[in-house]
């Protein structure tokens, strides 16, 4: 009988600053350049020792069978050879479905805290290749922090941390015929017209890396062209930040959350309680989430 020791690992959900579409790969997926950036909104995951790999999930929409949490842990045990199982129990908080990358930051933790688990005693780089095999957010998200991403998502380049003191992130409530292939769905709608070389993303990784300040005008998302397509109504949540004050509204990956920087604290908080309290709105208030470090993966 497996040790039934307990851990626990945070999963943080990320927002991208950037994000190009280069053009379609010959395997299906499409060649991206973003800058990304973790934040201190976070999924609790505990771990505990089994027989056999169990995942299990306060909400209910998201089964055993689709979570990439389960997908993680087989890919990891044909990776290593290890037969140990464990008991995966997650804990919600990010929305589903969202552009924040809640299911992928949920793979990346159980990767991280089954190399704890299971005393694997792999490397943050050596769980960086393993997790390209789980998904494309999955790479970045096993540290996290300020990175530049290229390729389907398997290039992860860290640089230094983005001088944004906090975000606010709105997730509309919109209807979506099917959450599990909403990405899918999105890079269904890309043309060749949406195409671009990734200077916008470069530009960005190299201000912040040099240390300087990371202001909205350089932030891009190219399905944020798109966006009304995918999710129809995006536009007036968005006014509605923009009413509020808001400068620049982005989309966050592939949506329909959206995210801005407030230009002080006391608007930030003025806002976030204006769309959770009055307006019943799923907001969110978060500061950046610094990379994980290696100590905290081994």
């Amino acid at each position: 009988m497996t040790s039934k020791s307990s851990i626990s690992e945070k999963a943080f959900a990320k927002v991208n600053l950037t994000l190009e579409i280069l053009g379609k790969r010959r395997d299906g997926y499409h060649n991206l350049a973003s800058v990304m950036q973790t934040v201190d909104l976070f999924d609790s995951i505990t771990f505990t020792g089994s027989d056999d790999v169990v995942v299990t999930c306060d909400d209910g929409a998201i089964s055993p069978e689709i979570n990439l949490a389960t997908k993680s842990a087989r890919v990891l045990q044909e990776r290593t050879g290890i037969t140990n199982g464990a008991t995966i129990s997650i804990e919600k908080h990010i929305p589903v479905s969202a552009g924040l990358g809640g299911g992928s930051t949920d793979a990346a933790a159980a990767l991280r805290g089954l190399n704890r688990l299971w005393k694997l005693g792999l490397s943050n780089d050596e769980l960086t290749e393993i997790a390209a095999d789980v998904g494309s957010d999955v790479p970045f998200l096993i540290r996290g922090g300020t990175a530049l991403v290229q390729g389907r998502g398997e290039e992860v380049t860290p640089i230094t941390a983005a001088k944004i003191p906090r975000f606010l992130i709105l997730t509309p409530e919109v209807d979506l015929e099917n959450p599990t292939v909403k990405t899918a769905s999105a890079f269904s709608h890309v043309n060749e017209s949406m195409f671009t070389h990734g200077n916008l993303t470069h530009k960005l990784a190299a201000r912040v890396r040099s240390g300087g300040d990371c202001p909205p005008e350089f932030f891009f998302n190219q399905f944020g062209t798109i966006a009304d397509e995918l999710f129809p109504g995006w536009g007036e949540e968005r006014d509605r930040l923009i009413m509020l004050g808001a400068r620049d509204v982005m989309l966050c990956g592939a949506g329909p959350s959206m995210f801005t920087v407030p230009p002080s604290k006391e608007l930030a908080t003025a806002w976030h309680l204006l769309l959770t309290t009055v307006r019943g709105k799923r907001a969110f208030l978060v500061d950046p989430a610094p990379a994980i470090d290696e100590c905290s993966a081994s």
